[in-house]
This record gives C-alpha cells, sequence and structure tokens, in this order.
C-alpha cells in the first residue's frame, strides 16, 4: 500500500526558512565586519582612551563614505536577484562586472574626497586642537581602504544575490584573522616596531579589507558556473538595465548617508561635551552597531526574498516574504534588549578599565536597549521596499527621521538640557520609532494597493 504523501509546508514556512538560510551567513558576514571594528576599538581602548577617541572621530566620516558606498552598490544584490527570479541567470555576471567597475569609481573619489576635505573639517567642528590632530591622522589612513572595500561588497552582494552568501562569511572571517594579526601588532607596537595607536588600528582595517577584496574575487573566478553566469563575458549595453541598477544604488546611497550622517553628528556632540564623552558614545555605537548586523543581514534576506517574488510578478509573495522579515527581525530586536540590559555594565567594562568611561557609558548603553526593536524593524522594512521598486520612501523617511529630528533633538537634549551622553541616546530612541512607524505603514499600504 502507497505510504500517504507528506504535507508540503506552508507558504509561510518556505519562506522562513529561505529566510533564515539566506540571511544566516550575511549575519556571519556582517557580525565578521563589525567584529573588525569591535576588535580595533577594544585593542586601541585597552592601549588608550584618548586613542580610542581619536579612532572613534577618525572613523566616523570614513564611516559616512563608506556606508554610502555600500548602498550605492546595493543595486548589484537587487538586480542579481531579480535576474535569477526572472529566469535569466546568463546576465548576472553583467551585473557584477557592472558593479565592479562602478566600485573602483566609488572608492577612488571617495578616498580623494576624504583626503582632501576631512583634514580641514576636523578642525572647523569646534574641537580640542589635540583631537582634531588625531583623529586627522586616522581618518587618512581609513580613506585608503575604501576601494578594495567596494569591490568587496560588489563581490559579497553578487553571491547574495545568487543565494550563495557563505563564501562572503568565510572570506570576512578570514580577514578578521588577518586583522586582528596586524591590529596587535601596530596599535601598542610589538617586535620593536613603534606603538601607532589609532592610526595603527587604521593601518589594519586597510590590510585586512584589501585582503577581502582579493580573496572574494579570486573566488568567484573559480566558481564552476562562472562562464555560465556570464562573469567573463563581455556583455552589451543594456542602458536601462544600467539605470535601474544605479537608480537603486542612488536610493540606497542617499538613504545611508543620511542615516550615517546623521549617526556621525552624534560623536561631533559628544566631542563638543568632552573626549571622555566621545570615548563612552564609541562604546555604547559600536555595541548598537554590531546588533544592528543582524537585521542588516536579515534585510538581505529580505531583499532576496521580495527581490525574486517582484521579478516573478508574484505579488502575494512579495507581500508575504516582507510580513515573515519583519516578525523574525522584530522578534530579534526584543530577544537581544533584554539579554544587553542586565549585562551592559559587564559589556563596558570590556571595552576599557577607565572608571570615568564605565560610569558614563554603562546608563547609556542600558538605555539603549529601548531602540534596538524599531532600529531592526526599520532597516528590513527600507531594504524590503527597495525590492519591491519603492526606491526613494525610504530615503525621503530617513531624511526626516535622523536627519530633520534626531539630529537637532539630539544637540538639544545633550548640550542645552545638559543630558550628556543620555540624551544623544534618547534623540535616537525617538527618531528609530519614527522611522519603524513610517516605513512599516508603507509596506501596508502598497500591500493593500497590489492586491
Amino acid at each position: 500500500m502507497d505510504r500517504p504523501a507528506a504535507h508540503a509546508p506552508s507558504p509561510v514556512r518556505q519562506d522562513l526558512a529561505t529566510l533564515l538560510k539566506l540571511s544566516g551567513p550575511v549575519v556571519m558576514s556582517r557580525l565578521g565586519i563589525m567584529a573588525m571594528g569591535l576588535t580595533d576599538a577594544v585593542v586601541v581602548g585597552r592601549y588608550s582612551a584618548t586613542e580610542l577617541g581619536y579612532h572613534a572621530l577618525g572613523w566616523a566620516p570614513t564611516s559616512v563614505v563608506l556606508t554610502m558606498v555600500v548602498g550605492l552598490l546595493t543595486g548589484v544584490q537587487v538586480m542579481t536577484a531579480r535576474a535569477i527570479g526572472e529566469g535569466r541567470r546568463d546576465k548576472a555576471g553583467a551585473v557584477l562586472r557592472r558593479g565592479l567597475a562602478y566600485a573602483i569609481w566609488i572608492g577612488l573619489a571617495s578616498t580623494v574626497f576624504l583626503a582632501l576635505v576631512g583634514p580641514p573639517f576636523m578642525h572647523v567642528i569646534g574641537l580640542e586642537r589635540d583631537l582634531a590632530d588625531g583623529a586627522t591622522r586616522a581618518l587618512l589612513v581609513f580613506s585608503l581602504s575604501l576601494t578594495g572595500y567596494a569591490m568587496s561588497v560588489t563581490a559579497s552582494f553578487w553571491l547574495e544575490g545568487l543565494s550563495r552568501p557563505g563564501p562572503a562569511a568565510w572570506a570576512m572571517w578570514v580577514a578578521n584573522v588577518v586583522n586582528l594579526g596586524l591590529v596587535l601588532l601596530l596599535v601598542p607596537g610589538t617586535f620593536g616596531l613603534p606603538a601607532l595607536g589609532a592610526v595603527g588600528a587604521a593601518w589594519a582595517t586597510t590590510g585586512a579589507r584589501t585582503f577581502l577584496a582579493v580573496a572574494m574575487l579570486g573566488y568567484i573566478a573559480l566558481m564552476p558556473e562562472a562562464r555560465a553566469l556570464g562573469v567573463f563575458t563581455k556583455p552589451e549595453r543594456d542602458r536601462a538595465a544600467e539605470a535601474e541598477q544605479r537608480r537603486i544604488g542612488y536610493g540606497a546611497g542617499a538613504s545611508n548617508f543620511l542615516e550615517v550622517s546623521a549617526f556621525a553628528s552624534m560623536n561631533i556632540f559628544a566631542g563638543w561635551i568632552s573626549g571622555l564623552a566621545v570615548a563612552a558614545w564609541a562604546i555604547v555605537l559600536n555595541v548598537a552597531a554590531i546588533v544592528f548586523m543582524v537585521p542588516l543581514g536579515l534585510a538581505t534576506g529580505a531583499a532576496v526574498l521580495v527581490g525574486s517574488a517582484y521579478g516573478a510578478r508574484d505579488v502575494a509573495g512579495v507581500n508575504r516574504a516582507g510580513a515573515v522579515s519583519f516578525a523574525v527581525a522584530a522578534s530579534f530586536g526584543l530577544v537581544v534588549s533584554l539579554a544587553i540590559w542586565p549585562t551592559a555594565h559587564l559589556i563596558v567594562s570590556g571595552y576599557t578599565t577607565d572608571a570615568a568611561t564605565i560610569a558614563l557609558a554603562a546608563p547609556a548603553l542600558v538605555l539603549s536597549c529601548l531602540f534596538f526593536f524599531p532600529d531592526c524593524l526599520q532597516v528590513v522594512a527600507a531594504q524590503a521596499l527597495r525590492a519591491r521598486g519603492d526606491i526613494w520612501l525610504p530615503t525621503y523617511t530617513h531624511l526626516t527621521s535622523y536627519v530633520l529630528v534626531m539630529m537637532p533633538l539630539a544637540w538639544w537634549l545633550a548640550i542645552p538640557l545638559k543630558m550628556g551622553v543620555n540624551g544623544i541616546v534618547w534623540a535616537v530612541i525617538i527618531a528609530s520609532f519614527l522611522s519603524g512607524g513610517l516605513l512599516l505603514a508603507r509596506f501596508w499600504m502598497l500591500s493593500r494597493r497590489d492586491r
């Protein structure tokens, strides 16, 4: 007698399984990015609280440019997923080749821009002279890493669009090993080398990112299906596809620029308070950024799911993929908040042994647990909207929430009201709830319209 057929999993379960399968390696890769920053912050912070301030301020302008670069290249991920959803795998290589050319130009232009604008900027924003000088030295070295990083991001996004995020995760963690060796060598100065402090950490980051680009491109070149995907085939000119790839990148790049610029301004506000406040905010922001890597990975999985369904003209699949992604992101936000809340003092103590810095950073980290939930939702919702063709609404939302609301509010709470670092955190909480609410409302409106 025939055995009864097993029930096929529901579409929701299928999407959940696919989301977790895609997001897991991406999360590991994004955590690898932050582990590199965490390693630098811990080694520099334990070497010198002053050097940690240099590192944080030198990193801030480069992080703005770097995150904008990542956004500009988002079209690689979305267009690759759409090509797969449309059944045109042979066109994926064209997306990669366009992305790499774009990455090289963007990276070189970004390095030149930071080298020219960064040093005078540091000296006109009201910082103490020593703080501005130290931050400038680190900034100039950080800027050298941008071209290699842009190329590695292009390769990683392309593999993620193919639903093959694993190799990027492995390469990122090997790059972390490279970074760890370099930072331990250069920051405190070992084997007779001079102690370079924050500048040494910047050189370590540059070396690790260059290694990552070489490793990722080497892997793609050796893929058995590289030729079938069109990696080595010069594509015919497709102006519509080129424009769409850039258009997606413009929206994401502008959005990232606005959001990260706003967060970088928090470093300046902290610098107006004191050098100690900069170090405390740097710790809080680093922990928050590590947490952020998980929803950022979920956002990639959501973009691939939504983008594939969008390419296949599956409206129900688009809406279902978004809803599943939002539920997972919200659950993670709640869990991580409950985990960090009681352990904040212990976490901060891992960054520094300076009692005054711990006294400032620990309460601020406890307070920051209030924005993890909305922050997780807003990044996933923004990427899901872009994948379904709504390019600019996330940008307008980030402009409103993080530039028009968070920046002036942070200044007002932190300085005139004398709330210090806690005032900065309260501004982030309010902006994150505003952004998350607006983006989720937009996705819901599109879901009702497209039924």
